[in-house]
């Protein structure tokens, strides 16, 4: 309902019976309670028995640009497009395995696919995070073949390989990456016109005249930096300095 007011400006009994299958008894009360917990009530027209937004009104909470493309695109609505994501498969009877070597701090032996040698070998991990890009889960691990914590992405883990686990020989290297926060300073692409700087300030949600800050792990960097193409040079932001922060 909040939702409704705060995007479309308008909301109705007929919006909560659909969304939420339930009778329009209980939509009526659900609309009393919303108005009594807002601080800008909607202004009600008894001609087409619909609330309407006030022009002060605050919305109750946030959501993203997924729940509102949704609520915009309603039953009435039979041209909708979005665009497909790329669908990112996850093998249980890779992830628990990986999940129960890491719970119980011990190491795991994986058959991994490199994308840069195109080899799958057998290699000792020891599982340390799981971590979500915004697509695809990643796997933080110590790795004994290269004497240092590498991400690994579940998918390319072979799940024909037996996971055999071991005890771990002694306690893992401090991350030092994973547990520094660094702070991204991103700003609208040099060569831009002012306007068109002033406009993509606008597009990302700038709250200051000239940067973006992004507080991040340093493990992520490249994750954000590759999630927000800030190494693209036709892209229309970009990556002036990376300052490390004191935890």
């Amino acid at each position: 309902m909040d939702q409704c007011l705060t995007w479309k400006g308008q909301a109705n009994r007929r919006d909560l019976t659909l969304r939420f299958d339930i009778s329009t008894a209980q939509a009526a009360v659900d609309f009393r309670t919303y108005l009594s917990l807002t601080p800008t009530p909607p202004v009600y027209d008894a001609t087409e028995k619909t609330y309407f937004s006030s022009h002060d009104h605050r919305a109750l909470s946030s959501v993203g640009p997924e729940e509102v493309f949704d609520l915009l695109s309603d039953e009435t609505t039979f041209t909708r497009a979005s665009i497909p994501l790329p669908t990112r498969i996850l093998d249980p009877a890779v992830i628990a395995p990986l999940h129960r070597a890491m719970r119980n701090e011990r190491d795991i032996q994986i058959t991994y696919t490199s994308m840069n040698s195109g080899l799958s070998e057998p290699q000792w991990i020891s599982p340390v995070q799981f971590h979500f890009d915004g697509e695809s889960i990643h796997l933080r691990a110590w790795s004994y073949k290269h004497a240092a914590y590498r991400d690994y992405l579940p998918i390319r883990i072979s799940k024909e390989t037996d996971f055999v686990t071991r005890d771990r020989s002694s306690p893992l290297p401090f991350d030092s990456d994973w547990h520094s926060l660094v702070r991204l300073w991103i700003r609208p692409r040099s060569g831009l016109s002012h306007a068109q700087a002033r406009v993509v300030r606008l597009e990302y949600g700038f709250e200051a005249d000239t940067h973006l800050a992004i507080k991040t792990r340093k493990a992520l960097v490249f994750y954000v930096k590759r999630r927000w193409r800030l190494d693209d040079d036709k892209a229309r932001l970009e990556l002036e300095k990376v300052e490390d922060l004191q935890v």
